[in-house]
Order: structure tokens, then C-alpha cells, then sequence
């Protein structure tokens, strides 16, 4: 730990150009840089204060406030600030909407956004329209009409919004981006991703009951049953499209001469958090009268106006290993990440037979990750959470687009509403709304490979 909290105070000036070196987008931009960063987060719970563990370790960086409506999160939020040896910061959280009045301050430069999904869109608009640079959470928007409110707020105040989806940063999948920029795998064709993640025991849990044992959500339960689980109940939609999507729409250059165009969608039946609460809590137990409407298996095909086609799974609800389910594909070769493997025409060891992907995944590690990996050891999610938050700060001190931007946020998010209207519709396929109104076509792709050091 020690070791990283140096790298980062040496660091600390550095621009965006660790991850990459964002172009300007709309609104008014800075050319002069900050030297420090007065920083204020709104939700401190798990997520909000990982972002906060990472943000500490900077000495460019002031953490002037914090809400939360939980009282327990801001006090250990306080203990972290304090033993980093920063100033108390004010503290907000005496109701849904006191955040709003953390926005009020002057001092604030930028806001990290870690809450329930259900406020990520009205808190990052309001932050905007308070002038903050803005990180927002995955996903950013549940509904079509909050896409369009932060595209339309980012251009209305010329703040920026960035989307801090961290897994544009995993090692495996900036090496496979190094790939795809290098043309190892010819000219794309097709992707799949997704996020099959068994999240029944976060779902279901309680005050009471071991932990992932748990029969209880809503206001019996705590951490994120006592929100997530709702979604689950009431929605039948990919509502977490973001951790697979995000890489591919990266490595396709969505919103940056390419950009999503149709989805079509379908749901199986909905059996697995039934099965779970009938396990734990049995027949008789209140929950387990409930009718889930998210299907255990959602499936969701993209076209894309360059031609490519992306299949995007959610699967949280029924017990399976852990994966993202990564594959791309071009007219050369392709790369899966179940079973690690992959395979380049002309360049595998063997015709028709799979490489082990790991020594090309080291031959093309991303030249970002082989500098700088070992110092983000720690950061969490095995380091990209350091990339993702250096990206934001770097950016925000400069006041220049981010990397993951508005228009991102906005075309990754609306999956969940649009996959829900295909779903209620036995599949018909929803057409996507151009969040860039045109300028997909001439916007160019950041500069991923660039370091500046």
C-alpha cells in the first residue's frame, strides 16, 4: 500500500495521459489545470468508499464533503479521512435531498456519485447544473428520458459527466484492446459480453441471518438487498448492461464513428431467486409467495451502423461461476475469455486449434498496465479501479472530456430500458437513440494507446 500512496503523490501533476488523452467535447473547457482537486462524494457505502480509499491516497486531491443518508457510512468515511490526515470534511445526510445542499458549496471542483441506481441520474444532473465535473456510478440511467436528461444537461451547462465503468480497464481487456488497434483481428465482426455474476446472496440477505443466507430484501434488508432486489422483482430487463458492454463499445468505437442502432431482446422464465428463498427461508416464508419478473437469463442482440453484432447477457439470478462471457471477433481471428483462449489465422501454433491466450495477452499487455500495473495493486477489482479514478481526477483537474463520457453513459445505460420495451414485445427490435445527434460520424476515438509519461 505504501508503495502505491508514494507513486501516486509522485504522479499526482500528471494529466489524463495515464489512461488516455481525451479530446474536448462540448461545452466550455479549461486549458489550465489544477493542482489540487476539492473532491466531495455522495454515498459513502461500500462502492463510495473504495472510490474514497483510492482518492486518499492522492495529495492532489481534498475530500471537502460527504452525504450519506446512512449515518453509520459517514462516520466510517470520517475515520478514513481523518486517519489519512485530511481535514474534517462537512457532512450531509439528514434527508433524501440534503446532497443538494452539499452542492451549494463554492469549494466543491467535482463530485464522485455512488448511490442506489434509482438517483444516479438526478444527482449527476444536479451536480452538473451546480457546475461540478461529475462521476456517476454504473449504470447511469434507468429510463430513455434520464439518458437524454444527462446528454442534454452536460450540454445545457457544459459540465462533463463521466461514467465510471471499471471494467474498461482490466488488464485482459486493454491488452485485447491493444490487439484490436493493432488489427490482429482483422476487420470486427462480432462481440459478445455480458454480466453472468451469481448475485442471489446480495439479493437476499438480512440483520439477522448468516451472511448469503439471507431471505430478506427491501426494508428488511441491508447493503444492496435493500434496494437491488426491487429491480428484480419489478423489471424484466438487462438492468446492469454497463460491465460488459463498456469494453466492447470502447473496442468498436461506439459514439466515435460507429454507434449502436437496434436491439432485440428475450427473457427466460424466472426461477433462481424463488429457488433460493424457498432453500433458505422455506415454503412458508412471506418472500417466497412473491413473483420475480426478471427472467433468470436475459438476452439482448446490438447491430451497430458499422455492421457488427454484439450479443449482451445478464445473468445474476441463478448459480454459476462468475464471468463478463468476452468474445471478439474479426475477420482474422477471435479471443474468448471463458477458457482463456484464443486464435489468430496464420498465427496460431496449430490450424483450427485454440492458443492459450495468456502469452498474447503478456505480448500485448497494455503499455499503461505494464508500466504502472504493480503500482495499482490494491486500488481494488485487481487494480483497474485505480485507472478508472486517475482518469476521472486527471480529467476534471484539466476540466477536458473524459474518457467514458456523457454520450457513453447515455447509449450503454439505455440497454435497460430498451431491452425491457423488446422483452414486452416478444422481442421486437427498439431502435437507439443518437445521444451525439449526428456527431458520432465525425467524432474521433481516444487515443488509448498514447502515454505520456
Amino acid at each position: 500500500m505504501s508503495s502505491r500512496r508514494d507513486f501516486v503523490k509522485k504522479t499526482a501533476i500528471i494529466g489524463a495521459g495515464i489512461t488516455i488523452a481525451p479530446s474536448l467535447t462540448f461545452g466550455n473547457n479549461s486549458e489550465s489545470s489544477k493542482d489540487r482537486l476539492n473532491v466531495a462524494f455522495i454515498g459513502v457505502g461500500l462502492r463510495g468508499t473504495n472510490h474514497l480509499n483510492n482518492v486518499l491516497l492522492r495529495e492532489d486531491v481534498n475530500v471537502v464533503a460527504i452525504c450519506d443518508i446512512d449515518e453509520r457510512r459517514n462516520t466510517i468515511a470520517l475515520e478514513m479521512i481523518a486517519k489519512a490526515g485530511q481535514k474534517k470534511p462537512k457532512v450531509f445526510g439528514e434527508n433524501d435531498y440534503d446532497y443538494r445542499n452539499m452542492l451549494k458549496l463554492s469549494k466543491i471542483d467535482a463530485v464522485i456519485i455512488s448511490t442506489p441506481w434509482l438517483w444516479h441520474t438526478r444527482m449527476a444532473k444536479d451536480s452538473m447544473r451546480a457546475g461540478k465535473y461529475t462521476a456517476v456510478e454504473v449504470s447511469a440511467s434507468n429510463t430513455l428520458e434520464e439518458c437524454w436528461d444527462l446528454v442534454n444537461t452536460h450540454e445545457e451547462t457544459g459540465s462533463h459527466l463521466m461514467i465510471l465503468e471499471n471494467v474498461n480497464y482490466r488488464r485482459d481487456i486493454m491488452a485485447v484492446l491493444n490487439m484490436v488497434r493493432q488489427n490482429l483481428f482483422g476487420e470486427l465482426v462480432h462481440f459478445r459480453c455480458g454480466y453472468q455474476h451469481d448475485l442471489r446472496f446480495v439479493k437476499l440477505n438480512d440483520g439477522k441471518t448468516a451472511y448469503g443466507k439471507g431471505v430478506e430484501f427491501g426494508e428488511k434488508g441491508i447493503s444492496e438487498s435493500a434496494w437491488r432486489t426491487q429491480h428484480s422483482l419489478l423489471r424484466n430487463a438487462d438492468v446492469y448492461p454497463t460491465h460488459g458492454v463498456g469494453p466492447i463499445a470502447t473496442m468498436c468505437n461506439i459514439n466515435r464513428g460507429n454507434r449502436f442502432m437496434s436491439i432485440t431482446s428475450n427473457a427466460s422464465k424466472a426461477v433462481g431467486i424463488h429457488n433460493y428463498i424457498v432453500k433458505n427461508g422455506g415454503e412458508d416464508h412471506p418472500n417466497a409467495k412473491l413473483k420475480f419478473k426478471q427472467g433468470d437469463v436475459i438476452t439482448s442482440t446490438i447491430e451497430t451502423a458499422n455492421g457488427e453484432t454484439i450479443i449482451v447477457t445478464h445473468d445474476c439470478n441463478s448459480p454459476r461461476p462468475y464471468s463478463l462471457g468476452f468474445r471478439v471477433q474479426g475477420s482474422e481471428g477471435l479471443w474468448e475469455v471463458d477458457g482463456n483462449r484464443i486464435y489468430i489465422e496464420g498465427k496460431a501454433q496449430k490450424p483450427h486449434q485454440w492458443d492459450d491466450a495468456n502469452e498474447w495477452l503478456e505480448r500485448y499487455d497494455h503499455p499503461l498496465w505494464k508500466k504502472y500495473g504493480e503500482k495499482a495493486t490494491g486500488a481494488g477489482h485487481g487494480g483497474m479501479d485505480f485507472f478508472v479514478m486517475q482518469a476521472f481526477i486527471e480529467s476534471a483537474k484539466q476540466n477536458i472530456a473524459p474518457p467514458l463520457d456523457v454520450y457513453d453513459a447515455a447509449a450503454w445505460s439505455a440497454i435497460t430500458p430498451l431491452s425491457e420495451i423488446s422483452i414486452e414485445n416478444n422481442g421486437e427490435p427498439q431502435d437507439f437513440p443518437d445521444f451525439t445527434r449526428g456527431n458520432w460520424i465525425k467524432r474521433k476515438p481516444y487515443h488509448w494507446m498514447k502515454d505520456t509519461y
